[in-house]
């Protein structure tokens, strides 16, 4: 699937995201505190994280199709002095958005979705960068006390681009075909469905709307309808929020069943 967003918009959207990600990072005490909604990690492991990163993907970039580049030899180390921190997270940032602006949205390039939906393009993987930002922003945000929604665009973009990258795939669903309906208070709705011939994800009309001809993929009735915000959804589906914050209908236990699901590809 291809996003709405323009890769113009999304570079700025990256950058956008990244200097939240900052400010929060910024207005921690200490960069020892637990990250709850990450809880393995401490601020500074996930700010080390989003900096190696960016560098990391900035490198793969740059390489094109060629196979996954690490951090780049020589590349500074994340600071442990918190006031050192922001311009760190910058520069790591600003690699990765030189890089993506260099070679632009077609160029190929090395991904870990390639049996996706997804493209193996610049462009994919900076659709796929927002998200994260997004998502670790509101993560920082969260452990300083102040977690803010997705900014819309970011959202509406977010619910697509997360079952359409991490999802979908031609590996068997093992349990019984089904379909899983994900509708944004804005006015979006999605399917994503699963059966022998693996998980894909479609759009579909808003409840209330004329019907697309997406809508008529897969069956007639979705094992499990998910309501709340796209910010919300984006949240839920990678499990920054509990089910119980959005309306769910019909079986619920199958977002388990998705969630342990390890397709063989």
């Amino acid at each position: 699937m291809t996003t709405t967003l323009t890769f113009p918009v999304l570079l700025r959207l990256i950058d956008e995201r990244s200097s939240a990600f900052r400010a929060a990072v910024a207005s921690a005490p200490s960069l020892d505190v637990q990250v709850p909604t990450c809880p393995e990690w401490t601020l500074f492991d996930l700010a080390q994280h989003i900096g190696e990163g960016r560098r990391a993907w900035a490198a793969t970039v740059a390489a094109g199709p060629a196979p996954a580049k690490s951090v780049p030899e020589g590349a500074p180390a994340a600071p442990r002095e918190r006031e050192a921190v922001p311009a760190w997270l910058a520069a790591s940032t600003q690699e990765l958005l030189d890089a993506l602006r260099e070679v632009g949205p077609d160029r190929g390039c090395w991904t870990w979705w390639g049996a996706s939906q997804s493209p193996q393009t610049c462009g994919a993987v900076a659709r796929h960068q927002l998200q994260q930002m997004a998502v670790h922003t509101y993560d920082a945000q969260v452990t300083v006390g102040a977690p803010e929604p997705l900014p819309d665009e970011v959202a509406l973009d977010g619910v697509e681009e997360f079952l359409s990258t991490c999802v979908a795939t031609p590996s068997a669903w093992p349990h019984k075909p089904t379909a899983f309906d994900f509708h944004a208070t804005e006015g979006h709705s999605w399917r994503l469905t699963v059966d022998g011939g693996g998980a894909r994800s479609t759009r579909i009309s808003a409840p209330g709307t004329t019907p697309v001809a997406a809508a008529d993929e897969g069956p007639d009735a979705a094992g499990v309808t998910v309501r709340g915000t796209a910010s919300e959804l984006v949240l839920f589906v990678y499990d920054r929020i509990p089910a119980d914050s959005l309306q769910i209908e019909g079986d619920a236990g199958l977002f388990d069943l998705l969630r342990a699901w390890e397709p063989e590809e």
